[in-house]
């Protein structure tokens, strides 16, 4: 299905663009057609490695952010124990901002499972969805409410203060993420910043919403790969997981400084460019 190079490459490739807000599942799709290798793209196996790979991604996002989820986890388990969400304990809120936040791309994520899968088959829609994308970005920078006065509140602190509804709204943003093309990072940064998040604070965010969705998702495909006949295929999946947790773990340190001070404007021009650029090289090929 797939060599160890070729796995190597994606999975690097998806390691980057899931955390930067630029599609790593329209990469994944186009690069291979771009590069003309063989693959068959609706296999359930490359959906499998798909799977690994985003698995691999959210593995390093919770090592990166390893010591914000142990206090969110304590802050779950302290609401439960006291059956109340007290507004002061920020990583109790925090915690159930991030399961109500979560709940519509795992609900239909479930409910659209193969016809999802059926769009991965297709490069050409997936570049339209990658210049999506762009205009995405680009008008969550035009729409987003002014910039909050600086506080001496921590980015987990600010987060805590937004409500369950306004978590719901950046979920529901994130649901855009279910269609290759859309970018993850991309549509939660983008529902932040429209509920008055910056952008430091809606990539922290959008971060911490990654891992249990992406979490999720792989406990449910990844059984797939054992039970595959074809056992030749494991060693180039680890390999590109191996690649993806690596440059997933890099991209999240370097994301975290860019956002800092810096927009989604120059990801919005980059989608729009190559997903022209593809669509017009995939169609006239």
């Amino acid at each position: 299905m797939i060599s160890y190079f070729q796995a190597i490459i994606l999975g690097a490739v998806q390691g980057i663009t899931e955390l930067f807000p630029i599609s790593s599942l329209g990469h994944s799709v186009i690069l291979p057609s771009i590069l003309g290798w063989h693959i068959n793209q609706n296999d359930n196996l490359f959906l499998v490695f798909l799977v690994a790979t985003h698995f691999a991604t959210a593995l390093a996002l919770f090592i990166f952010f390893f010591k914000d989820w142990m206090l969110i986890i304590k802050g779950f388990f302290r609401s439960i124990k006291e059956k109340t969400i007290e507004q002061t304990d920020t990583y109790s809120k925090l915690a159930w901002l991030i399961i109500v936040g979560t709940i519509p791309a795992g609900i239909l994520g479930l409910l659209l499972q193969k016809k999802i899968q059926s769009l991965i088959a297709s490069p050409l829609s997936v570049a339209i969805f990658l210049i999506l994308n762009g205009f995405l970005l680009y008008g969550a920078e035009i729409l987003r409410r002014k910039k909050a006065e600086t506080t001496d509140i921590s980015s987990d602190g600010k987060i805590a203060k937004i409500s369950f509804m306004q978590a719901l709204k950046v979920g529901l943003a994130q649901c855009l993420a279910l269609i290759p093309g859309f970018s993850r990072t991309g549509s939660t940064m983008g529902g932040g910043l429209l509920i008055g998040l910056n952008h430091e604070e809606a990539a922290r965010f959008s971060f911490l919403l990654a891992t249990p969705i992406i979490f999720a998702a792989a406990i449910l495909k990844l059984p797939a790969l054992f039970k595959s006949s074809n056992i030749n295929t494991i060693g180039p999946i680890l390999s590109g997981s191996i690649a993806a947790m690596i440059a997933a773990y890099l991209s999240t340190h370097f994301l975290t400084k860019y956002f800092a001070t810096k927009k989604l404007t120059p990801f919005a021009i980059y989608c729009v460019a190559f997903g022209a650029g593809a669509f017009l090289l995939l169609y006239f090929r």
